[in-house]
């Protein structure tokens, strides 16, 4: 899905999930996350937009300079702070995964700080990559809640799957439901890590699936010196089509 940065009209006139001053209060640590977020979504008219925020984080072997640098909490954090204006619970659920799902956690704004280290500490092994039982568990979890907003899945990794036809097959099928893919890659972006991601960003409609209901960007090898700014706006860009084409075909009835 190709990216627009042109300012659209408002979609509603309701303001964010959690306010300033409750996050303020609850966790000061996320405020300036909150307010890139924010600003984000007002430029791009989702002032007010209701989602489910989850987030997908890649356990693969090569992923362990990540979680130790503390880019993956960090990627927490920016969850938070974007989920702050989309959902009041002030929660999102995380999926970790390598060759199986390594565990089904969350994170809060009452409980965020170092706990991406202390759960995947927790979990063990870390395996080879396999999305789609990642992309099941979030489709299982979104499916449970009888959530009536969409899903906005923040998905992280640093390479391609080991079941490519598996991903693919997945991703299609999932472009039925009120659910959008962001994928968001670690690592560098010289080499052709990626190349399967940008496929799957660029799968045709109709022909391989109903709706385009993924997109994908890098973040390079040191995803912190990525700025929130530049962070947010990529994260949300094709969020709002996506909304606007679910809603056209059915898909998407809030």
């Amino acid at each position: 899905m190709a990216i627009d940065y042109t300012k659209r009209p408002r979609t509603t006139p309701r303001g964010p999930a959690v306010s300033l001053e409750k996050l303020t209060a609850r966790a000061p640590g996320l405020v300036n996350l909150y307010k890139a977020a924010g600003a984000s979504l007002e430029h791009l008219g989702l002032q007010g937009q209701r989602a489910a925020v989850y987030l997908v984080l890649d356990r693969s072997g090569s992923m362990r300079p990540y979680f130790r640098d503390g880019s993956v909490q960090h990627l927490a954090e920016q969850a938070l702070g974007l989920s702050a204006h989309l959902d009041d619970d002030g929660v999102v659920p995380v999926v970790f995964f390598s060759t199986e799902v390594d565990g089904v956690d969350e994170v809060s704004v009452d409980a965020y700080r170092g706990r991406i280290g202390q759960l995947h500490d927790s979990m063990g092994h870390m395996g080879r990559t396999n999305y789609h039982i990642a992309m099941r568990a979030v489709i299982d979890h979104y499916t449970a809640s009888d959530s009536t907003d969409p899903a906005l899945v923040i998905f992280q990794t640093d390479g391609g799957p080991s079941s490519r036809k598996e991903a693919e097959r997945v991703l299609c099928e999932a472009a039925t439901l009120p659910i959008f893919w962001q994928f968001v890659g670690f690592g560098d972006t010289d080499n052709r890590q990626f190349d399967f991601l940008r496929k799957l960003d660029e799968l045709p409609v109709p022909h391989k699936r109903v709706l385009d209901n993924a997109g994908f960007f890098p973040v390079g090898q040191n995803p912190r010196a990525f700025t929130d700014a530049d962070f947010f706006q990529r994260l949300v860009s094709e969020f709002p089509d996506w909304l606007a084409e679910a809603r056209r075909a059915g898909v998407v009835t809030r």
